[in-house]
């Protein structure tokens, strides 16, 4: 299954948000989509969904103008997470999960034990079992977003579109929910689009990264290649060290004005080193200065 925007441009009225947007999502893995708040990332998302209809250019499913396809068929084959669904109210969370079957009825499909199955195991693959005869809006924020997921898993399809699937959620529920959809990738073959806020998570899980900024992309590629201190500063607008692992991890930490505390004394002699000299300074540098080196060789250039 491919998705593909060409020159697309979105808006909301006659504010424009994504200008002239350029995507080709590769099939059967798993790209992030990362950026600043406002940057755009979440109406482009919705615009791959066909939430928003574009001002120029179109969105293409298989080849196909995604706004020419009937509504269920692009369901059958596109499931979406937005960011804040609207919970209906009494539903229990066994009730949500099965209304993901719901594309794949009609007049000559009626629910079957295969409905049943998929159900069953959505929940499972979520760890949402034992919430299946609650009502979801009586859950907590990270139980409400498994349940979410769980009902995209229920729909089936063959891409799908999830917006920041990780809010609300505590480390261990994120990391289960992003090793979820690396599975869905790797095992199903699923093509999966997320937005994500935590850059050394989307680096970790996503095979493609998208870097946005203003409506735009700043830098697409492999994780590798985006993740670096020089696009970090261009797409988020601060200075930073990017270390990257062996294992494939990445550490990203911002450079502020501000050292941690435990590292006191590193700053103090760094608050020496960079301090002009006074009358009553001798200008020959302390000879006690190997922490000023990697604390130097932290800024990176604009």
């Amino acid at each position: 299954m491919t998705l593909q925007a060409q020159n697309l441009s979105l808006a909301y009225g006659k504010r424009s948000v994504v200008e002239g947007l350029n995507l080709d999502i590769p099939p059967g893995q798993v790209t992030a989509i990362v950026g600043p708040n406002g940057c755009g990332k979440s109406t482009a998302l919705r615009g791959l969904a066909r939430l928003l209809r574009p001002s120029a250019g179109q969105v293409l499913l298989d080849g196909t103008d995604i706004h020419t396809l009937p509504t269920k068929a692009v369901a059958r084959r596109v499931g979406l997470l937005p960011q804040s669904p609207v919970v209906p109210e009494g539903i229990t969370v066994a009730e949500l999960v099965a209304r993901g079957r719901h594309p794949h009825h009609g007049l000559l499909r009626q629910w079957s034990r295969d409905d049943d199955r998929v159900v069953a195991e959505s929940l499972d693959r979520t760890h949402t079992t034992e919430l299946a005869g609650r009502q979801v809006d009586q859950l907590s924020g990270g139980q409400r977003q498994r349940v979410w997921i769980a009902m995209a898993l229920a729909q089936r399809t063959g891409l799908l579109l999830l917006d920041e699937p990780t809010s609300f959620l505590d480390i261990a529920h994120q990391v289960e929910v992003l090793d979820l959809v690396r599975d869905l990738a790797i095992e199903d073959g699923t093509t999966v689009v997320m937005v994500l806020h935590d850059l050394p998570l989307a680096a970790r899980y996503a095979d493609h990264l998208i870097a946005m900024r203003n409506g735009a992309i700043v830098a697409e590629g492999e994780p590798q290649d985006v993740v670096t201190a020089q696009t970090v500063c261009d797409v988020f607008g601060i200075t930073c060290r990017v270390r990257w692992e062996e294992a494939g991890d990445v550490s990203v930490i911002p450079l502020g004005r501000h050292l941690p505390t435990r590292r006191a004394r590193s700053r103090s002699v760094a608050t020496t080193l960079t301090a002009p000299p006074s009358p009553s300074t001798p200008t020959t540098a302390p000879t006690s200065t190997p922490t000023s080196t990697p604390l130097m060789t932290l800024q990176e250039p604009r």
